[in-house]
């Protein structure tokens, strides 16, 4: 049996597979001939319109961010590439780049050809102030992840409260990360942030990271802190043990650790609307005194809610007054419920650990507002965990103390001139 050819159905699929040949050919080779040495910045080149690895001068540029509705595809579509091209860029650099990852209000870039081709040369998208991904469309489809050279700078800080840590520290005009890390970090442990008194202080040794010398990249680390509160001084110092597995803690100057065996809140830097109180009045229960035998921190809706101590979760369900609530078992002595979730995202049986969220704040039950309801057993009975003598973390060896002394002695004494 002979094999009949259609001609005509030869001749177009010969078209179309030509025609797909030749629009992949030319995003492959769709740069100019000078292409390959304006795309790579040269070690000669010294310019301040050196970005990402390329000098901006030898291109015209666009600046833009991430829109809603906006895609890889569609922004390669917006601006002359098609769908064939389009699905071979994103075949070609899919290990590198996951295309889902974009986000609403992220910052962007497109090189072109200066010429009259005005051709798309590469695409940049920063994934914060130091990373980014690069995608190249000369010569080769090229994608490749990079980092902007970073410069640390160590600073110093000291403040006296007046009202709160945030507001001393946000009229210095520190971090707002800095602030967090002091409070949920490295004294969430120790110090009842709810409770701060008039001319308490603090000093504290940080790390910033900076891109293109001036642009602030967030916090590198607390070398040390110190905070006087209740006339109490507790340093706070970061340190590095051969076993930690490259994980830094925070030690006092005796070298006992600052982490306790519970967290002091189950929601980052909130305030207490109502404290443990057997002999509460509830309006909505007439003004009568009814026992509050939780702690009630304030929050917006969708707050995370953290697990303020490691454990195995016994209870998650949605019951009467207490709407979603989750119960956790830390171990024989002491178990923690959190009330009034708007949503609960751990089960019965999970293993939890110190931190993890464990669900988000919300008004189910019997509440007048958003907050969670936390309440702590002690052997069996609802206690206020703030009256609590609660168990420390692990103190550092013995064995590493000479070393701990001998690193911290320069920054306490650092610290302790700072005024």
């Amino acid at each position: 049996m002979s094999l009949k050819i259609n001609p005509a159905l030869f001749n177009t699929k010969l078209f179309l597979y030509g025609f797909v040949i030749a629009v992949l050919y030319g995003i492959v080779k769709g740069c100019s001939n000078e292409a390959p040495e304006t795309i790579l910045q040269t070690e000669s080149t010294v310019s301040e319109n050196n970005k990402f690895g390329y000098n901006f001068n030898n291109y015209s540029v666009v600046y833009d961010t991430i829109k809603r509705g906006d895609s890889f595809g569609k922004i390669l579509e917006d601006n002359h590439l098609f769908y064939p091209q389009i699905h071979y860029i994103t075949e070609a650099t899919k290990k590198v780049f996951d295309i889902r990852q974009m986000r609403i209000g992220k910052p962007y870039i497109l090189l072109f050809s200066k010429d009259s081709s005005n051709e798309l040369l590469a695409f940049i998208y920063e994934e914060n102030r130091i990373e980014y991904l690069v995608v190249e469309f000369c010569d080769t489809i090229k994608a490749y992840k990079d980092r902007k050279p970073v410069k640390v700078v160590e600073k110093e800080a000291f403040g006296v409260i007046e009202n709160n840590l945030s507001e001393t520290m946000e009229a210095q005009g520190l971090p707002i990360q800095l602030i967090y890390d002091m409070s949920d970090d490295i004294y969430a442990w120790t110090i009842d942030f709810f409770r701060l008194q008039k001319g308490d202080n603090f000093k504290v040794i940080y790390k910033q990271r900076f891109v293109e010398d001036s642009i602030y990249a967030g916090i590198e680390t607390i070398e040390a802190a110190y905070f006087q509160h209740k006339g109490e001084a507790i340093y706070a110092f970061n340190y590095l043990t051969p076993d930690s597995k490259n994980s830094t803690d925070y030690y006092d100057d005796s070298g006992k650790s600052l982490q306790k065996a519970f967290l002091k809140s189950p929601i980052k830097f909130s305030r207490i609307s109502s404290r443990y109180n057997l002999k509460r009045r509830i309006k909505l229960y007439g003004n009568r005194v009814r026992p509050h035998k939780g702690t009630d921190f304030a929050a917006a809706v969708g707050t995370p809610i953290l697990a303020t101590a490691s454990g195995t979760v016994v209870e998650s369900a949605r019951r009467g007054g207490n709407g979603n609530y989750v119960k956790i078992r830390h171990n024989a002595t002491y178990s923690t419920q959190y009330l009034h979730m708007s949503r609960r995202l751990v089960k019965v049986g999970d293993f939890v650990k110190q931190g993890d969220v464990i669900g988000k704040v919300g008004m189910t039950g019997n509440t007048s507002g958003p907050h969670v309801c936390y309440r702590f057993w002690k052997n069996g009975r609802q206690v206020d965990p703030f009256r609590q003598k609660l168990p420390d973390a692990k103190a550092l060896s013995d064995v590493y103390k000479p070393d701990f002394l001998d690193y911290i002695a320069p920054l306490k004494q650092q610290l302790d001139s700072i005024n």
